[in-house]
């Protein structure tokens, strides 16, 4: 009689997510706060060498600067999308972005070292509080199209990403003119406060999802949304996963923290025209994220990681000893191809271990925050050392990792079996 209402409630929710239709004004008010939100965060990676000049900063100081957001979201997000999925804050969201506005405050009126790296770690706590469940809502609003509601949703944080260095180049001359931006922040709490209100009614509508383990269900007769892999098959996949995740944010950490250094080194830019072709490359990034999903709905997430990661080797490996010019396109391309790669290798996780949305992406986008930490300030640390162009090549190398895209396991539809009955 237990399986028997287990199986039930399962087929039952089952087919409440098959009947959900797409709620695009969700998707699109979530995507437009992850805008505002990256927004927020890409300003501080643009102001590095105003900071560096400002407090007479070497490039160790800046990656430090850099860890303490990155580590501090990357610590905090697992653990907020662990007790989300048992109990779920629909207002945590405004809250999140309220304390990314403490932050930057902080930063405009900070005078000292040490005060940069607290209102560095405001802005990374508001990122953990905010990134778990504004991926749960996504899901939430998909309607079935996981990967096309991840890729809009990164898309408007990867758009944020781009159009911060913009606005540094545009309107942050001095320390002070950081806090204007705290408007941005403003108007992310009332938007994601109305969201938070359809988030409570959505739950309250819907019946409680019922997390199962994917070898009971088997056992059941219960055919998964996906082949049914065992624990172990679980583990190794998301170890490769994690690889790859190290791949690629370690890599985008040399273009995202160092990238205008390594322009007015090398071909003697200005801050402002190196904060130009940094938005040339972000823009690419988040141009890259919305394409990664919609394909990896329709020919599969694995032949997207194949694609973003390893694909963008050769251009890697080319970019240390180009000009100028194909400096700029090379950039591009990267940053098209790489970027490709989150949302897919996200809902591919969300799928091996369904039922724990929050955990899942609280943990990827955690690593990923990590990984973007460490990675600026251990290359910081080896410009001090060696120089920003010896950084580049080293990293170049990096896309190779992508190899072990070979070991996960494809997650085609699984058969639909049904129970079997006794016969009379």
């Amino acid at each position: 009689m237990a399986s028997g209402t287990n199986l039930d409630a399962v087929q039952a929710q089952a087919r409440a997510e098959a009947a959900a239709k797409t709620v695009f004004p969700i998707l699109l008010s979530i995507s437009f706060c992850h805008l505002l939100n990256d927004t927020v965060q890409s300003l501080v990676p643009a102001i590095y060498p105003l900071l560096k000049a400002s407090f007479h900063l070497n490039y160790g100081q800046v990656g430090r600067i850099a860890l303490t957001l990155q580590l501090t979201a990357s610590l905090l997000q697992p653990v907020v999308g662990l007790y989300t999925d048992r109990r779920p804050q629909p207002y945590s969201l405004a809250v999140g972005m309220g304390i990314t506005m403490i932050g930057l405050l902080a930063f405009a009126m900070a005078p000292t070292y040490v005060s940069i790296l607290a209102a560095a770690a405001f802005v990374g706590i508001g990122s953990a509080v905010f990134h778990p469940e504004a991926s749960r809502v996504a899901r939430m609003a998909s309607g079935g199209q996981h990967g096309t509601a991840q890729s809009l949703f990164q898309v408007g944080g990867n758009a944020g990403s781009a159009i911060g260095p913009l606005l540094a180049f545009l309107f942050i001359k001095g320390q002070a003119n950081i806090a204007w931006f705290s408007f941005l922040a403003l108007l992310g709490i009332v938007l994601l406060a109305n969201i938070g209100a359809w988030f409570r009614n959505s739950r309250s509508h819907h019946p409680k999802p019922v997390v199962a383990d994917p070898e009971h269900l088997a056992s059941l007769g219960l055919a998964h949304p996906h082949v049914v892999l065992s624990t172990k098959q679980i583990g190794w996949s998301l170890a490769v996963l994690v690889a790859l995740m190290f791949s690629k944010f370690f890599y985008l950490a040399s273009l995202m923290s160092y990238y205008t250094f390594y322009l007015m080194n090398k071909f003697h830019l200005s801050i402002q025209n190196a904060q130009l072709h940094l938005f040339l490359f972000l823009g690419a990034v988040a141009a890259g994220t919305f394409i990664g999903g919609p394909v990896g709905d329709k020919l599969g997430r694995k032949l997207v990681i194949w694609c973003s990661i390893l694909g963008v080797l050769p251009f890697t490996l080319v970019l240390p000893y180009a000009n100028l010019f194909w400096t700029s396109i090379l950039s591009v391309i990267i940053g098209l191809i790489l970027a490709s790669a989150f949302s897919a290798i996200l809902v591919y996780a969300q799928e091996l271990m369904p039922g724990r949305i929050g955990a899942v992406s609280g943990l990827f986008f955690g690593f990923a925050f990590g990984m973007g930490g460490v990675g600026a300030a251990i290359l910081g640390k080896l410009a001090d050392l060696t120089s920003i162009d010896f950084v580049y090549h080293v990293c170049a190398y990096l896309p190779a990792i992508g190899i072990l895209t070979a070991f996960l396991p494809d997650l085609g539809p699984a058969k639909v079996r049904q129970p079997k009955t006794a016969t009379a």
